[in-house]
């Protein structure tokens, strides 16, 4: 990547199956991750907390979906990728933030700077990001707002800005264009009149 999307990663973020939790869990410990017992206890069907006290990094495990702000589902795409969730949803986790900071915006850019929109996985997934959107009027709200919003600061990075913004406005037609749920046109006519988002203080009991 570019020197200037790159940044130190502190923490240490896994997904897994709801079938595969409890292996995941005896793998940290086994390998000496100490678990968050009340926690994990109260939280462990959707998410799980270790700590790595050698390197003073948290680990969290995703139990079937990433859920902050917005849900983003993983179960049935774990296997796409050896080596990290698929583009599409690794994309989606940086966007479900109401809130935007530099590190999600820097982070976005980098994926596309580092990879086009396609059909399928082997780049980010652009029908997968668009019928998501197209379920869920609130995570199409932020999505789409939050998409602008890396599209107006891609030029801050050296990067190819072109790019970088090209793929962005494809991305946003994709979006635009994909046919909308019923659930998404009934929750669209109440609009931003009441919350559309969780606030992740308030997800997992934190």
């Amino acid at each position: 990547m570019p020197e200037a999307v790159q940044r130190d990663y502190k923490d240490l973020d896994f997904a897994t199956t709801k079938k595969g939790s409890g292996d995941v869990q005896k793998l940290l410990r086994d390998l000496g991750y100490e678990p968050h017992i009340g926690f994990n206890a109260m939280n462990g069907r959707e998410r799980l907390l270790f700590f790595d006290n050698a390197n003073d990094r948290q680990v969290d495990v995703f139990v079937s979906s990433f859920r902050m702000c917005h849900e983003i589902p993983f179960e049935g795409r774990l296997a796409v990728h050896d080596a990290s969730v698929p583009l599409a949803e690794l994309l989606l986790t940086k966007l479900q933030i109401v809130e935007l900071n530099e590190k999600d915006v820097r982070d976005a850019v980098a994926l596309f700077h580092g990879h086009d929109l396609t059909d399928d996985d082997t780049g980010i997934n652009a029908p997968r990001v668009a019928q998501l959107c197209a379920d869920d009027w609130g995570l199409w709200r932020t999505i789409t707002h939050n998409l602008e919003t890396v599209r107006q600061h891609a030029g801050n990075y050296e990067v190819m800005h072109d790019a970088v913004r090209d793929r962005i406005a494809r991305l946003l037609d994709r979006i635009e264009q994909a046919p909308k749920s019923r659930a998404w046109r009934l929750r669209a006519k109440i609009g931003e009149r009441k919350r559309w988002y969780e606030l992740p203080e308030e997800v997992g009991g934190q």
